[in-house]
C-alpha cells in the first residue's frame, strides 16, 4: 500500500509501492504444488499489469454467470471466505490477499472441503479495483486487515480515500460493507473514514458493534485478538 499516489485511475503508466509482507516462512513443496497447479484456475480474470497492461474490465458475466459478487480484502488464511462460500452456494466470492502463505492455507482447505464458488486474487486489492466494473460487487468484507499501528504509517491502511473510493465505484447502491479489528484507533479512523466515503454506518449506539453478525465465523486473527486480552469491533456499513 501506498503512501503517495503517483498514477491516475487505470493508467498503463501505473506504479504502486506496496508495504506488508509478501511471504513468511518458506512454503511447504504441496503448498507450493498447490499455488502452481490451483491458483491459475481460481482467478476471477486478468488483473496484474503484465497480464492486463491496458486494465480492460474483467467480465464477470462471463467469469460468474450472473450470480452476486461478494468481495472479500485480505481474506488472512481464508476461514471466512471458506466458510461463507459454503453457506451461500449461490454467490461468487472473489477473495484478495497478497502474502502467499494466506493464500496456500486458503488452496489447502478448497482441496479438502472444496467451494466451486471461490475465485482468488493473490496480489493488490488495487489492481483488482482497477479492472472491476463499476457497480459489480454486492456485499464487501474488511476483516482484521493490517492495523499498520505507528502514526506515521496510517496513511497505509485500507480504510483511506486511496482504497474506499474505489471500493465505493465498484459496489452496488444500497450494498453492505462489514469490517471487523480489534484494533481502538482502527475502530477510530474507519468510523470516521468510511463515512466520508459514501458508506453509512448501520448501528444506532456503540454497543452495536460488539455482536458479530449471526453467519460469522471466528478466525485465527480473532482467536489471537482475544487471547491477548483486546476486544473485536463488527461495523456494518451501507454503500449510498
Amino acid at each position: 500500500m501506498s503512501d503517495k499516489q503517483n498514477y491516475g485511475p487505470r493508467s498503463r503508466e501505473l506504479k504502486r509501492n506496496f508495504y506488508g509482507r509478501l511471504k513468511g516462512h518458506n512454503l511447504k513443496p504441496h503448498q507450493a504444488a498447490w499455488l502452481d497447479e490451483d491458483l491459475p484456475q481460481l482467478s476471477p480474470g486478468p488483473i496484474t499489469f503484465e497480464d492486463n497492461p491496458d486494465r480492460t474490465l474483467l467480465d464477470l458475466q462471463a467469469r460468474f454467470a450472473g450470480r452476486p459478487i461478494w468481495l472479500e480484502v485480505g481474506f488472512g488464511a481464508g476461514e471466512h471466505m471458506h466458510h461463507m462460500a459454503g453457506l451461500n452456494p449461490d454467490v461468487a466470492f472473489i477473495g484478495c490477499e497478497p502474502y502467499l502463505n494466506g493464500v496456500a492455507m486458503l488452496l489447502g482447505k478448497l482441496r479438502r472441503d472444496p467451494r466451486p464458488n471461490v475465485s482468488v486474487h493473490a496480489g493488490d486489492a488495487r489492481d483488482l479495483f482497477d479492472v472491476l466494473p463499476d457497480g459489480c460487487v454486492d456485499k464487501a468484507f474488511l476483516l482484521y486487515p493490517d492495523p499498520w499501528p505507528k502514526s506515521r504509517h496510517h496513511r497505509r491502511r485500507f480504510v483511506t480515500p486511496e482504497h474506499l473510493g474505489p471500493l465505493h465505484r465498484v459496489m452496488k447502491p444500497m450494498t453492505e460493507f462489514r469490517v471487523a479489528t480489534d484494533i481502538p484507533d482502527y475502530v477510530r479512523q474507519t468510523m470516521e473514514e468510511v463515512p466520508r466515503a459514501g458508506f453509512e454506518w448501520q448501528g444506532e449506539r456503540p454497543e452495536d458493534w460488539r455482536e458479530h453478525w449471526s453467519d460469522w465465523v471466528s478466525t485465527r486473527y480473532e482467536q489471537k485478538a482475544l487471547r491477548e486480552g483486546r476486544t473485536p469491533h463488527y461495523m456494518t456499513f451501507k454503500r449510498n
